[in-house]
């Protein structure tokens, strides 16, 4: 094998020890040597995808029976100079994450594709540049992309330019806000694109809600504001709050024993209704997005007092909890897990089976955190029993 025939690894996040690596041969191959029909057949569908496709995309291409024959595809294109391949590092093994297909204009003569070639050379040409504008929030999204046709990859590649001005100058709103703000047009985005946008990302990571985003919260206590009190002992179950409303709040009267935080919608509804006096409580929206952190900060600075927070008993949960309660740790006030133990989770009577991811959640939890004792038995009994659960079972 000469020196340009070798296949290059490139570590990709810049450690010893990397997890992500990019493989691929010196030279771009040329010409395409004769194959089998059916990996003919596999390979003009990843390459009408446009390109640049995730591993696990392609894998559907191929169908369940046809994954050893994706597997070996794959590798004859990366030996031969045809492909780049993005690989992550799990369990101790290399997988394919992303796969790039290069010298495209010849290789879709090759396979006798219909020429496309000026929107495809656009298509990748605007990725590359807004790529390297985006930071890791955003990744999701060009991925996503990737699986698209390129003619409506092209249409959409405008609203990741707008997430991402919208990121960077830290805007908030709702949907309508946003629409205007990336096409002039409160109606502009379709609801579509809107849908494609929700299953690829979070949304409220991006300070964009549906609508106002409310603060449920109940709690003996008067709100102070400019036009007036507040008395939250007037409602009969909780409050919805806006975050306007909260950033306004010039004093509180009162004071509480604790606040616990309930992530599960129906489960915070029954704790609200039944709460001792000397107790407030807030609905936790999944993890924790700016605009609530922010108006819990305010409260905080308010009416202070320890946390108690409960969360689905699962690996998610786990991460949730640390996130809240760090609005805690930044008032130097106690928080602790409620209702999140190991026996909380054992006494369910419906359990669900944990994932890999879940199980990948839970080793960077216990590597990046000192978890409490009550998470820290949680997480090893998830893993000892390779099970998981939901707080509405019990709460």
């Amino acid at each position: 094998m000469n020196a340009t025939d070798a296949i290059l690894i490139e570590p990709l996040d810049g450690r010893a020890l990397c997890k992500r690596r990019r493989r691929h041969r010196a030279e771009t191959a040329t010409q395409l040597e004769l194959i089998p029909s059916e990996w003919r057949e596999l390979l003009i569908r990843w390459v009408k995808r446009g390109g640049n496709s995730r591993y696990e995309t392609l894998l559907k291409d191929a169908g369940k029976t046809n994954l050893v024959m994706a597997s070996a595809l794959l590798e004859w294109l990366l030996k031969q100079g045809w492909a780049i391949v993005i690989e992550e590092r799990k369990l101790g093994e290399w997988w394919p994450q992303s796969v790039e297909l290069r010298n495209l204009p010849q290789l879709r003569g090759a396979l006798g594709i219909s020429d496309r070639e000026q929107e495809a050379l656009r298509w990748q040409t605007l990725r590359a540049e807004l790529h390297a504008q985006c930071g890791d929030s955003l990744a999701p999204a060009l991925l996503a992309l990737d699986e698209l046709p390129v003619h409506r990859a092209l249409a959409r590649l405008d609203l990741i330019a707008a997430l991402q001005r919208w990121h960077e100058a830290q805007q908030s709103g709702t949907r309508r806000d946003f629409a205007l703000a990336a096409r002039d047009d409160t109606k502009g985005i379709s609801e579509s694109e809107w849908n494609w946008l929700e299953q690829t990302l979070d949304l409220a990571e991006f300070r964009i809600e549906r609508h106002t985003p409310l603060l449920l919260i109940s709690a003996t206590l008067t709100l102070n504001l400019p036009q007036g009190e507040l008395d939250l002992v007037a409602c009969a179950d909780f409050a919805a709050l806006t975050p306007v409303t909260l950033k306004s709040i010039t004093a509180v009267s009162g004071t509480l024993r604790c606040w616990q935080l309930v992530e599960n919608r129906t489960s915070f509804e029954r704790v609200a209704r039944k709460r001792a006096p000397d107790v407030g409580v807030i609905w936790l929206p999944g993890y924790p997005p700016g605009w609530w952190c922010n108006a819990v900060r305010r409260l905080l600075l308010l009416a202070p007092a320890p946390a108690h927070i409960a969360c689905d008993p699962d690996p998610a949960g786990i991460a949730i909890a640390l996130k809240a309660a760090e609005l805690w740790q930044e008032r130097r006030l106690d928080w602790l897990p409620w209702k999140m133990s190991a026996g909380d989770l054992a006494d369910l009577r419906v359990r669900k089976p944990l994932s890999e991811v879940d199980r990948l959640q839970l080793a960077a939890l216990q590597k990046e955190h000192v978890l409490p004792a009550p998470l820290a038995e949680l997480a090893a009994w998830m893993l000892e029993h390779g099970e998981k659960g939901e707080q509405e079972g019990f709460i």
